[in-house]
C-alpha cells in the first residue's frame, strides 16, 4: 500500500512541477534558516558543559550596596573560597584567578606578546576539566617557578608539544620551567588561557575581605543543594567580612540594610555564566540570553511561514484534486485511505526540502558564522544528535503542513464532486487568506525590528558622549616602559600631527574599572558613603580628550595640593547633594587592615557626564585622582596620513628600547566594539526579514498564479466584453493586497511593543516614532503588489481566444 502512495505521490508531484517547486524551494529557505539559527541557539546554549563537573561548579559574584549605589563583579574576596573549603560541608574544592591579560614572553631575542595569560590555585585542574597533553596537573601548578601552556603556545614558541621542563623568561623578569601542556580551551568556554602561573601568596590580601581582587570558583559535592551551599556562603560572610566592616564603617549590618545597603555573594551556576552575567570584570564578553530567546522565536516563525505556504498552496488547488478524491471513494477508498495518500505527499516534500536545506546550510555557514561572530563547525550539522532531529523535524513538517489540506480533500462528499458543485478558486477561503496574514504579520514585525535596531545603533554611534573619541590613538601596555614613560609622552608631542596625549591606563573604553567607597564623614560611617566608579589620571586627561568642565578647574602642576585633589563627574555631585562641591571634601579609606584611616580629598573640578560604560546603563558616580597609572597612553592625532603618524610613533617606541611590542587601537574602534553584539543582531535582523519576505512572497506568487489560472475563462470574457489590462490586474491583486493591509493593522501594535521591551535595555534609546511603522508597512505592501503584479499582469496581456479555447 505504501508503495502505491508513494508512486502516486510522485507522480503528482512531476505532474504539478510548478507549484511543487514552489512549495519545495520555500520550505527549503525556511528549513535552512531554522537549522542554522537552531545550530546556533544549541552552540549557545552549551557553554562550559565540556567541564565533567559543570553542574558543581559556581562562580562567587558579588553585589554591594551604599545608599542608592550598587556595584556588581565576578569578583570576591580572597579569604573567601579558602574559608568555604574549610568551614562548609558542602564545599569539595575552590580555585581562584588574578587575570594578568598580557604576557610577554622572550624568545630568540625576540619578546612575543599573548594576551591570555592568568594567575591560578594549584587546584585550578580539580576543578577543571581541561585535559592535559604532557605532565601532571596534579602538581603541574605547585612550584612558584611553573608555568602551563597550551598547545598553540607549545608549537608557536617550540614547534613541538614535548617541552616539559624547557624555560620561559616572562616579562623581562621572571624565569620559568613549563611543567604541563594542555588543550586549547574549548571554543565553548567563558575564558580562554594560553599561559597559566601559579597564584602562590599574592600579597597582603590573603586575609582581606573588603577586597574583591580576585574571580573565585566553588566545586561543591554530588548531593549538596545550591541554597544549602548558598547559606554556608551567607554565614561565613556574616562571620568575617560583615564583622571586619562594621570595624571600618561603624555602623552595623542592620542599620546598613535598613538603610538599603548590603554586601552579598552570591552563586553563580558554571553553565549560566555565558548567558546570564554581564558584571565587571569578566574575563571575556559574554553572551546574551535574550537574542537566544528571539533567534529561537524567528527560527520557528520563519519555519511557520514555509509551512503555510504549503498549506495554502495545498488548499488553493484542491478543486484541481476534486475529481480524483471523488473517484476514489466511489471506487471504495476509505478517508483514511486518502488521508495517509496526501500526508505520503507532504512528507515527501519535506524530505526534498529536507535535503536541499541540510545542503544549503552547508553551504552558508561560513557565511553565517561570519554574521554572527560565531565559529560553528560543519560537524554541529552531522552530529549525533542532529540526524534524529532532522528525521523527526520531516515528519512533523510534513505532517503539520499537510495535516489540514489532507483532512480537508478526503472530506469532499463524491455526489457533490461528481456534480460539479465543489467552489472553484482561490474564494471563499477563510483560513487560506488567514494564513497570508500570519505570514505578512510576521515579515513587518521583522521589519520594524530591523528599522529600530539600526536606528538605536546609528543613535548610539553619533550619540555625543561627552568625550571625542575621532582620530585618538590608544598605545596599550605601556607600564613596560617604566620610568620613560614621561620623556616617551615629550617625544610624541613633537611629532607634526600630535596634538595632545595622556597617560592613563583608565580610559572610557576600557570596560572595567575600579569600584571603591568614599565617605562624606572622616569616621567612614556608611551612611554617608557611596559606590563610585575611581579613575586615575594624569593633568592631561580632560583635554586630550575634549572633556568638557561644568565647574572649577583641571588639575594642574602649578597646584601641589592636587594629589590630594579630585574632579567628580555631574552624577557624581548630584548624588552626593552637593550644590556647590568646589572645595568639599570626601573620604577614601587608606592604609592597610590594621591601620585603616580616611584619606581627605578636596574637589577641584566638576567634569560633565561622559559615558564611561555601556549605553545599557545611565552615567555613574565618577571620581577622578590626579594619580599615576602607566598602562596606557591616549594620543590625540590631527594627520590626513594616519599610518605614516603611527609608524613615527613606533619607531621611537622601539628606540625606547621597552622589549614591548608594539600593540596600539583608536578609540573609536574600542567604542564600537562595546556594541559588537547589537550591531550582530541588527544584521542577522535585516537577513531573517529578507527571508521571511522572500518566503511569505514565494507563496503569495503561488497563489497569484493558481488564482489567474482557475480565473482564465473569466479573464476572457472580459478582455473580449473590452476590460483593460490595468482593470484585470487591480481584480487579481485587490484580495491579495487587502491581506497584507490587514497583516499590517495587526503587526504594528504588536512590533510596537516588542521593539520598546528591546529598547527598555537601554538607558540611552531613541524614540519609537509612528513613521517608522508607516515606513514598514509601506515596503510590505509595495514587495506583496509587485509580486501579485508580476503574475497578474501577465494574466491581463495573455490572448484571450487562447483562454476561451482551452475551457
Amino acid at each position: 500500500m505504501f508503495r502505491n502512495y508513494l508512486k502516486v505521490a510522485l507522480r503528482n508531484l512531476w505532474k504539478n512541477k510548478f507549484f511543487s517547486s514552489i512549495n519545495i524551494i520555500g520550505l527549503s529557505a525556511g528549513l535552512a534558516v531554522f537549522l542554522l539559527i537552531v545550530v546556533y541557539v544549541v552552540d549557545e546554549l552549551g557553554y562550559d558543559k565540556y567541564n565533567r563537573n559543570s553542574a558543581r561548579i559556581y562562580r562567587l559574584d558579588s553585589d554591594i550596596s551604599f545608599n542608592g549605589t550598587q556595584f556588581s563583579s565576578a569578583t570576591s574576596p580572597e579569604p573567601l573560597g579558602p574559608a568555604l573549603v574549610r568551614e562548609s560541608p558542602q564545599v569539595e574544592q575552590m580555585v581562584r584567578f588574578n587575570y594578568q591579560g598580557d604576557i610577554l614572553i622572550r624568545k630568540d631575542n625576540q619578546n612575543i606578546q599573548n594576551h591570555h595569560a592568568v594567575f591560578a590555585d594549584s587546584t585550578f585542574f580539580r576543578v577543571f576539566s581541561i585535559p592535559v597533553v604532557a605532565g601532571d596537573p596534579r602538581t603541574a601548578l605547585n612550584d612558584p617557578s611553573a608555568i602551563v601552556i597550551d598547545e598553540t603556545a607549545a608549537k608557536a614558541l617550540f614547534n613541538s608539544t614535548d617541552v616539559i621542563g624547557k624555560t620561559l623568561f616572562i616579562d623581562n623578569t621572571t624565569n620559568c620551567h613549563i611543567t604541563a601542556v594542555i588543550k586549547d580551551m574549548s571554543r565553548q568556554s567563558h575564558f580562554h588561557f594560553s599561559f597559566i602561573r601559579p597564584r602562590g601568596t599574592r600579597g597582603p590580601n590573603a586575609n582581606d575581605w573588603l577586597n574583591n581582587n580576585v574571580q573565585s570558583y566553588i566545586l561543591v559535592k554530588e548531593d549538596a543543594s545550591r541554597a544549602a551551599v548558598q547559606k554556608s556562603v551567607d554565614g561565613i560572610i556574616n562571620n568575617y567580612l560583615v564583622k571586619e566592616l562594621e570595624d571600618v564603617i561603624h555602623t552595623s549590618a542592620k542599620d546598613l540594610a535598613q538603610s538599603g545597603g548590603h554586601f552579598i555573594y552570591h552563586l553563580m551556576p558554571l553553565t549560566d555564566i555565558h548567558l546570564h552575567s554581564d558584571k565587571s570584570y569578566e574575563f571575556e564578553a559574554n553572551g546574551n540570553i535574550n537574542y537566544v530567546y528571539i533567534f529561537s522565536v524567528i527560527a520557528g516563525l520563519i519555519l511557520l511561514i514555509a509551512c503555510v505556504n504549503f498549506m495554502n498552496l495545498s488548499t488553493a488547488r484542491s478543486a484541481n484534486r476534486a475529481k480524483e478524491v471523488g473517484i476514489r471513494k466511489v471506487a471504495g477508498s476509505l478517508k483514511s485511505d486518502l488521508i495517509a495518500q496526501f500526508l505520503t505527499e507532504s512528507v515527501l516534500i519535506s524530505l526534498f526540502s529536507l535535503f536541499l536545506a541540510y545542503l544549503a546550510a552547508l553551504v552558508l555557514l561560513p557565511f553565517f558564522n561570519q554574521l554572527s561572530g560565531k565559529e560553528i563547525h560543519f560537524s554541529a550539522l552531522y552530529s549525533t544528535w542532529m540526524l534524529p532531529f532532522l528525521f523527526g523535524l520531516v515528519i512533523v513538517v510534513g505532517c503539520a503542513a499537510g495535516f489540514y489540506p489532507a483532512f480537508y480533500l478526503s472530506s469532499f462528499q463524491p455526489v457533490q464532486v461528481l456534480k460539479g458543485t465543489i467552489a472553484r478558486g482561490f474564494k471563499s477561503s477563510w483560513l487560506r487568506s488567514t494564513l497570508v496574514v500570519f505570514q505578512f504579520c510576521i515579515s513587518i514585525i521583522l521589519i520594524i525590528g530591523t528599522i529600530i535596531i539600526y536606528k538605536q545603533l546609528s543613535f548610539i554611534h553619533n550619540r555625543q558622549i561627552g568625550y571625542d573619541r575621532d582620530q585618538v590613538l590608544i598605545l596599550h601596555n605601556t607600564d613596560y616602559l617604566d620610568k620613560q614613560i614621561k620623556p616617551f609622552r615629550q617625544d610624541l608631542l613633537r611629532l607634526t600631527g600630535v596634538q595632545a596625549a595622556t597617560i592613563s591606563g583608565n580610559l572610557p573604553t576600557a570596560g572595567s574599572y575600579n569600584q571603591n567607597g568614599w565617605f562624606l564623614d572622616p569616621t567612614l560611617n556608611a551612611k554617608q558613603a557611596v559606590i563610585v566608579t575611581e579613575f586615575a589620571v594624569d593633568e592631561n586627561y580632560v583635554p586630550t580628550l575634549g572633556m568638557q568642565m561644568k565647574a572649577g578647574r583641571n588639575f594642574s602642576r602649578d597646584f601641589l595640593s592636587d594629589s590630594l585633589g579630585i574632579i567628580i563627574n555631574e552624577t557624581a555631585a548630584r548624588l552626593l547633594g552637593f550644590k556647590q562641591p568646589l572645595g568639599k571634601l570626601l573620604y577614601r579609606p587608606g592604609g592597610d587592615q590594621t591601620n585603616l584611616r580616611a584619606i581627605p580629598f578636596h574637589v577641584v573640578g566638576v567634569v560633565k557626564d561622559f559615558n564611561f560604560s555601556s549605553m545599557h546603563e545611565k552615567v555613574g558616580p565618577l571620581v577622578i585622582r590626579n594619580d599615576e597609572n602607566w598602562g596606557s597612553i591616549a594620543v590625540r592625532l590631527h594627520t590626513a596620513n594616519i599610518q605614516s603618524l603611527v609608524a613615527q610613533i613606533e619607531r621611537i617606541w622601539n628606540s625606547m628600547n621597552s622589549g614591548q611590542p608594539f600593540n596600539y587601537s583608536f578609540m573609536d574602534t574600542d567604542f564600537d566594539n562595546v556594541y559588537k553584539a547589537e550591531a550582530r543582531t541588527g544584521k542577522l535582523f535585516v537577513t531573517f526579514a529578507i527571508f521571511a519576505i522572500l518566503i511569505a512572497c514565494l507563496g503569495l506568487f503561488g497563489l497569484v498564479t493558481f488564482a489567474a489560472e482557475q480565473r482564465t475563462r473569466e479573464i476572457g470574457i472580459q478582455k473580449v466584453l473590452g476590460a483593460n489590462a490595468g482593470g484585470i490586474v487591480a481584480m487579481i491583486s485587490k484580495d491579495f493586497i487587502g491581506l497584507v493591509l490587514i497583516a499590517t493593522l495587526i503587526s504594528i501594535p504588536i512590533g510596537w511593543f516588542a521593539m520598546n521591551k528591546w529598547l527598555e535595555s537601554f538607558a540611552y534609546r531613541v524614540k519609537v516614532e509612528w513613521w517608522i511603522f508607516i515606513a514598514a508597512s509601506l515596503l510590505a505592501v509595495i514587495i506583496a503588489l509587485l509580486t501579485v503584479s508580476f503574475q497578474a499582469i501577465r494574466a491581463a496581456v495573455a490572448n484571450p481566444i487562447k483562454s476561451l479555447r482551452t475551457e
